[in-house]
């Protein structure tokens, strides 16, 4: 290291790719260890203060063996020969000694990214002078989360130079028995895995300083806030004297200056010490002293102690005494709650920087005195004292850039793509184009640059390197100070903003805008552009040029290891003028030793792509956990001599980019441009490519590789082949190349089949393959990378094999270059290739576009309020159903033929004022600024057509329950007609009896009224002459119009009828596909082909086709058969005939090729069902209607009548007690069936379990997530195989445990009572208050006429109730109302008791489950290859589409 005491090492020399930086090479001489450091350092390698140096021993003969062996001199042996060690704070402290200022700086940041302590107090044995490094630490950034941010969640990020808070000194005094820095590591160790920051002497080769001692070290302690991992709640700086604190005094002078507390370890105190100590008088801080237990001094210690206690405030609790009694981690545990103790109670905080005032008197020099240092510090003060709001700022001092710029970009890709053109004339449109830039660039011309801009300019030319670096770095350091001291108030205003970002669009905007070095570069390339322009155009003389000079500033930032902007994040741009110019300087500076290499790095945003560069070659790419590169920038970096022959090339250039799919850029609905114009640009450059790859982001990993491929294909246009090398990060196993072999097949496939999807996109049929398109070996070109940190930051160091891991492949990617599969390129030959890319980005459409999940989380929000507009429209719609059904129940027959007019009138003007409300609903959300909602904007005609084929499936469904009522109503009105004819008569006899008994002289007692009574219903019933309804033969009737339906069939289908005289012969066992239900006509060996049919997935599908389509029938003739009332009709064969010819004619059943044979077995089947249970509805309606049947269910309440009036009894009460159990009672029940439906979805929708029915996405969310948890193979089989039955059972089971477990059903039925007992309540006071004095009939004509809408009431059920009455009408209606209490005591009872509520749900008419089902089922189509649904959101979509779908091994 001598040769570089007066010429120090520099950061450039370092960073050099030269054959040891990729050689591993034994340390075996002391000439070599700095550099082995400096390489480890660099990569973040752990084993970097490994400074052991191996040295072999010659052997004479190997195989040689002792007879006789000596033991005698084996204790004297204390060193091993075959190693020699430095101590690795001497290597520190020589190479920091013999480093320039800024490799220093970057050393100080590998150190501290290591968790290393770094030194403070620099010792120069030469001088015996140290030296303060503030300008060493000043780069260091750290982020924190205090304890008392823990709530909020809230993180601090800043520069440790400029923090303060408590600083800890700890020095040793004389030999100490105790370790001082081994107890430190353990002190400040994480609780669950020691950490070595101190180097000690039980450490390899830590046993000997020689140029170390007098060193002050510094590491800080850092909160995460996590109080089951933080020791301190708090920051403090942990401060480290190495050597005897007597031997340095000027670094124990300093340390007592700026220490909160100073811990001293030592043995005993003798006189020297003591009289050291008593020295200290008028310090602030606190002293605590560590004993070792020994017996022999005790008791001098003591006394000594005793007389320094005035001077230093000590007691009991300053003294800390290690004894054999204590063990380790108790002590370390008492240092610790000391440490706290001194951080409750003392408000000393210092930071790095104030401990440079503290020098003056102490002869201590401080690194930042250096006179180019305070020059450029002052004029980066000056420029960046200015900055208060930074959208303002950059409005004012860098005008050039921000949204003028987007605009001219913007237009300058306009004028190749002419995607805005329509049907304007193309050279008209072009000209405005061209006259719209000519605008934008006479703008730009009118600006001057700033006072700042020029101050920035003056400070990076005609001054040395050293001078520009110093400039850059404190302007570096001033903006990024400026960023940190808004970032919490920042924080606030995003988090308030995002909560209504509505409202603020503009504001989060301003909050997105930051300021960097790039934005001032920027700047100057807009200022040389624009010129550049004025002069190219004629408009300003050569020699009137101001500014020709900076591509020659910034050639030079270049080849000092600056990054240079080569494209502009913000604007999506890249100024060819400006990097054209810059490379060209470049060239005329390097001379013949021009020749590159490009490296360039692809991937999702925040997947840590700066930080492997930063890693792999040395560099300070800017890094963060948010959005930190914008666009894309190069930097070079120098090739040794001894690599250039082999290499190719003189120089590597790395480009680093920003991350795709970015949250920011992604709401623009074209950012999928940005990306692709990124992708295609830096990998047509490059002559490697790394696709960053991390997996926790896999999801977005199918996008990116697209880009990645569409990228490629593009390049062969220029006859490009790149290396891709994919690099997996956190993926940690050390067999995960090995477990990954299956999984980097399948990705080669994956990425063959994009490839020939996007060559058949930009029209290059030829390419099928990946490989075809660039070079990539699927076994070598994949890197496996672990997880960056080790543990938990901000205290984790850097994970040693992500270190390991980047190491190796970068000697892989310069194994790739000196292969020389890719020849390097002349500066200038990148300049014209970068010149031909960017004109052919400007003039690329990129076919290729992706769905990205900004745009599918709006979609996903408009179809969470679709459909609750869809949810009210149902509901809308079935509410007047019910109401139209019950007006049809309680009209005559006479009425029913104008009431069908009516109703069909009515139930169109509905479904048009809800259509129109849900249009409505669809034009103000679109109308509306919510976020993101022109994303989906190209959906909304979709939701249109949605809306309308709604409509319409609502009138369909409307019409047919009108027609199913009037029908039923119609079917009864004759049997109705008989009735009444019957009960005429009998209530004429009752009467004609009860007006002869009255007669009679004598009183009839109860028997003999019995006796008459019976006598005079037998005679009339014996005269009435009762027709029988006729029964029919269903099963033939359904037989014979499935004739009709298969008349045209074919000969083979009709002697397969024929052969049937009825039904009773099919549908008693399940339906199985037969041999001669399959069609091969078509095979030229139909046995062979029948063989692979049968034996093929087809007859498998075909079987579950068609146990799919008779499920789908059950289900309707289930519907059919269960409602009340209704009489069969041909009708509802023919409707069901129509749904199976429906179904057979659907792609699913089309393409299996099936024969007329097996389309008449399958609707033989379902006939057959659906006779039994149409035969058995026909004859439950017969026994329903039967006449005599009828009358003989009423003599009671006859006899009854006729006897209370014969005896004059009041019957008030008794009939009021009948009209509610006759009468009320079944009607109630009634409404309650119909309206419970209804309720249930109510409730649920009103419940958190409705989130997952929102949309199909959320449902098949919601339903893969439980089947995960279960774990049931049985489960999964049946939602892969069959999709529709296992969506039904799941929803019907959820609905079942809601009404079950959640709210209960019958809570429910008491709310649809509650709500119709109110009325019923306050239509009886109505109806008492009719002035008219008359029969109780006249009380149920209004009482009735007011509940005509709302339930069915059947008057003929009351008998005799409702004649011969002539009482107190207010008396019978509170009575009424009396048992109308009962009787809702009675139904809410019987609720709870009566039957399950599986068995409620299904007997529903308006059944739960099934609207839920329709809801989330959507189009029922599956992926032909996964089977995954569709999830397309709109009804009547072409189109079907899924996020994600499944293995095709799941098949």
């Amino acid at each position: 290291m001598k040769d570089y005491i007066d010429q120090k090492i520099s950061l450039s020399s370092v960073l050099e790719i030269s054959t040891e930086t990729i050689t591993d090479i034994s340390l075996d001489s002391l000439e070599k260890l700095p550099w082995h450091f400096l390489k480890k350092l660099m990569i973040l390698n752990s084993t970097a203060r490994n400074t052991e140096i191996s040295q072999f021993p010659q052997f004479s003969n190997v195989s040689s063996y002792k007879t006789t062996v000596s033991f005698d001199d084996i204790f004297d042996k204390t060193n091993d020969d075959s190693t020699l060690s430095v101590n690795p704070l001497d290597l520190i402290t020589a190479i920091l000694l013999c480093s320039d200022c800024f490799l220093q700086q970057q050393l100080m940041v590998k150190m501290s990214l290591r968790q290393f302590p770094l030194p403070l107090l620099l010792p120069d044995c030469r001088t015996n002078r140290c030296t303060l490094l503030v300008w060493a630490l000043r780069d260091i950034v750290k982020k924190w989360r205090p304890h008392s941010m823990e709530s909020s969640k809230g993180v601090r990020e800043e520069n440790l130079v400029v923090t303060k808070m408590p600083a800890i000194s700890f020095i040793r005094l004389g030999n100490c028995k105790l370790s001082k820095s081994k107890i430190l590591n353990e002190v400040f160790g994480n609780r669950e895995q020691q950490q070595n920051f101190f180097i000690h002497h039980n450490l390899q080769c830590g046993d000997i300083r020689t140029i170390s001692n007098g060193l002050v070290e510094i590491c800080w302690s850092l909160p995460c806030g996590k109080t089951y991992l933080d020791i301190f709640p708090d920051p403090l700086a942990i401060i480290n004297l190495r050597g005897d604190a007597s031997s340095y005094l000027t670094q124990f002078q300093f340390l007592k200056t700026i220490s909160t507390a100073v811990f001293i370890f030592v043995d005993s105190i003798d006189e020297n010490q003591f009289e050291l100590l008593s020295t200290i008088q008028s310090s602030e801080g606190q002293y605590y002293f560590i004993l070792s237990s020994q017996v022999s001094k005790q008791h001098a210690t003591l006394e000594q102690l005793r007389k320094l206690a005035p001077c230093l405030k000590l007691d009991e609790r300053h003294v800390l005494v290690k004894s054999d009694k204590i063990n380790k981690a108790d002590f370390v545990q008492r240092i610790r709650g000391t440490i706290k103790d001194i951080l409750a109670s003392s408000s000393s905080r210092i930071s790095v920087e104030e401990m440079a005032t503290k020098t003056n008197e102490l002869e201590i020099n401080v690194d930042e005195c250096d006179e180019h240092c305070l020059i450029a510090q002052k004029i980066a003060g000056d420029i960046t004292a200015e900055i208060q709001d930074v959208a303002e700022y950059k409005e004012r001092v860098l005008p050039l850039q921000g949204d003028l710029l987007k605009e001219l970009a913007q237009l300058e890709k306009e004028l190749h793509r002419m995607k805005n053109q329509g049907t304007q004339n193309t050279e008209i449109y072009k000209s405005k184009v061209k006259a719209e830039i000519l605008k934008k660039q006479q703008k730009q011309n009118q600006y001057k640059p700033s006072s700042s801009t020029r101050s920035f300019i003056n400070a990076i030319q005609h001054v040395s390197s050293e001078h520009r670096h110093y400039f850059l770095k404190w302007m570096k350091f001033r903006l990024d100070m400026k960023a940190r001291q808004n970032l919490s108030n920042l924080r606030e205003k995003y988090k308030s903003y995002c909560k209504d970002s509505s409202g603020h669009c503009k504001e989060l905007v301003q909050l997105d805008k930051k300021i960097g070095l790039e934005h001032f570069m920027r700047e100057i390339g807009q200022i040389y552009e624009a010129e550049r322009l004025l002069v190219d155009g004629g408009k300003l003389a050569k020699t009137q040029k101001q500014y020709g000079y900076l591509p020659s500033v910034a050639a030079e930032l270049m080849l000092e290891g600056n990054p240079i902007e080569l494209i502009d994040g913000d604007a999506s741009h890249l100024p060819i003028r400006w990097v054209t110019d810059v490379l060209t300087e470049l060239k005329n500076k390097m001379g013949s030793n021009s020749k590159i290499h490009v490296i360039t790095v692809l991937g999702v945003q925040s997947t840590g792509k700066s930080t492997l560069l930063n890693t792999m070659f040395g560099l300070q790419f800017a890094v963060s956990s948010g959005r930190c590169t914008r666009g894309a920038f190069m930097l070079l970096i120098k090739v040794k001599e001894d690599l250039r022959e082999t290499l190719g090339c003189d120089f590597l250039m790395v480009i680093d980019t920003e991350g795709l799919k970015s949250p920011q850029l992604a709401k623009l609905e074209d950012s999928y441009e940005h990306d692709n114009e990124l992708a295609t640009l830096v990998v047509g450059l490059s002559d490697i490519t790394l696709v960053n790859l991390a997996m926790e982001n896999s999801t977005e990993m199918k996008d990116i590789l697209q880009i990645v491929v569409h990228a490629f294909l593009r390049m062969h246009k220029f006859g490009k082949k790149p290396n891709c090398l994919f690099v997996h990060q956190n993926v940690g196993d050390v067999s995960a190349h090995d477990q990954k072999i299956r999984d980097r097949k399948l990705r080669l496939e994956e990425l063959d089949e994009m490839t020939k999807v996007a060559a058949k996109m930009e029209k290059q049929s030829t390419r099928s393959k990946f490989s075809d398109q660039m070079e990539y070996d699927a076994e070598k070109d994949n890197s496996y990378i672990s997880g960056l940190w080790y543990d938990v930051p901000p205290m984790a160091p850097v994970n040693t094999g992500y270190s390991e891991k980047v190491y190796e492949a970068k000697k892989y990617l310069i194994d790739i270059l000196k292969q020389k599969k890719h020849k390097s390129m002349d500066i200038l030959d990148f300049v014209q290739l970068m010149q031909s890319l960017w004109n052919a980005v400007k003039h690329e459409t990129f076919i290729f576009n992706f769905r990205n999940s900004l745009v599918a989380d709006a979609y996903d929000h408009l179809c969470s309020n679709y459909s609750s507009w869809e949810s009210s429209f149902h509901r809308n719609i079935h509410f007047w159903l019910l109401e139209a059904e019950t007006k049809i129940c309680n009209h005559s027959s006479v009425e029913v033929n104008n009431l069908s007019r009516e109703l069909d009138t009515n139930v169109q003007e509905k479904l048009q004022s809800e259509e129109v409300i849900i249009l409505r609903n669809l034009e103000s959300y679109f109308d509306s600024k919510v976020e993101n909602v022109y994303l989906v904007e190209k959906y909304r005609d979709d939701f249109i057509t949605r809306a309308c084929i709604l409509k319409r499936e609502l009138q369909q469904h409307a019409f047919i329950k009108i027609r199913e009522a009037l029908g039923i109503k119609k079917g009864t009105e004759k049997y109705d007609k008989i009735q009444a004819q019957y009960t005429e008569r009998i209530e004429e006899e009752v009467t004609h009896l009860l007006q002869e008994c009255r007669k009679s002289r004598c009183q009839l007692d109860s028997e003999q009224l019995n006796e008459k009574f019976e006598k005079m219903w037998k005679k009339t019933l014996t005269e009435l002459q009762f027709d029988k309804i006729e029964k029919q033969d269903v099963k033939h009737k359904v037989f014979m119009q499935l004739k009709l339906n298969m008349q045209n069939k074919g000969s083979g289908v009709k002697k397969r009828l024929a052969a049937f005289l009825k039904l009773d012969c099919v549908g008693q066992k399940s339906f199985t596909v037969e041999k001669d239900h399959i069609d091969l006509k078509l095979s030229e060996n139909p046995l062979k082909a029948f063989n692979e049919y049968w034996n093929s997935d087809i007859s498998v599908e075909l079987s579950h086709q068609s146990d799919s389509l008779i499920q789908a029938c059950n289900e309707y003739i289930s519907e059919k058969a269960n409602t009340p009332n209704l009489d069969y009709d041909d009708t509802y064969t023919r409707e069901l005939l129509q749904k199976l010819d429906e179904r057979l004619k659907q792609p699913e059943f089309q393409k299996l090729r099936t024969t007329p044979l097996n389309e008449c077995e399958l609707k033989l089947h379902i006939c057959e069902l659906a006779a039994r249970a149409f035969q058995r509805m026909h004859d439950k309606f017969i026994q329903d209607h039967d006449p005599l049947q009828r009358l003989e269910e009423k003599k009671q309440n006859y006899l009854s009548t006729f006897t209370d009036t014969y005896n004059k009894k009041d019957q008030c009460q008794k009939k009021a007690k009948e009209l509610c159990d006759l009468c009320l009672k079944p009607a109630l029940q009634d409404y309650v069936h119909k309206h419970l439906g209804l309720e249930i979805i109510e409730n649920f929708q009103n419940s958190d379990n409705y989130t997952q029915y929102h949309t199909r996405k959320y449902f098949q969310f919601a339903l893969l997530k439980e089947l995960l948890e279960e774990g049931v193979f049985e489960d999964y089989l049946k939602h892969i195989s069959n999709y529709e039955e296992f969506v039904k059972d799941w929803i019907f089971t959820k609905v079942v445990s809601y009404c079950t477990e959640k709210v209960k059903m019958a809570d429910m039925e008491k709310d649809c009572l509650s709500k119709i007992m109110k009325k019923v309540k306050s239509t009886v006071e109505v109806a008492k208050e009719v002035k008219v004095p008359g029969k109780v009939s006249e009380f149920f004509d209004t009482f009735f006429d007011i509940l005509k809408y709302d339930i069915v009431v059947s008057k003929e059920s009351l008998g005799m109730s409702l004649f011969q009455n002539e009482e107190n009408i207010r008396q019978f209606a509170d009575n009424i109302l009396h048992y109308i209490d009962k009787m809702e005591e009675e139904l809410m009872s019987q609720f709870k008791e009566n039957g399950s509520v599986a068995e409620k749900l299904s007997s529903l008419p308006f059944k739960p489950q099934n609207e839920l089902f329709a809801k989330v089922f959507g189009c029922g189509k599956q992926c032909p290859f996964c089977k995954v649904p569709c999830e397309a959101g709109g009804g009547g979509h072409t189109e079907h589409w899924a996020e994600i779908h499944r293995p095709r091994g799941l098949l």
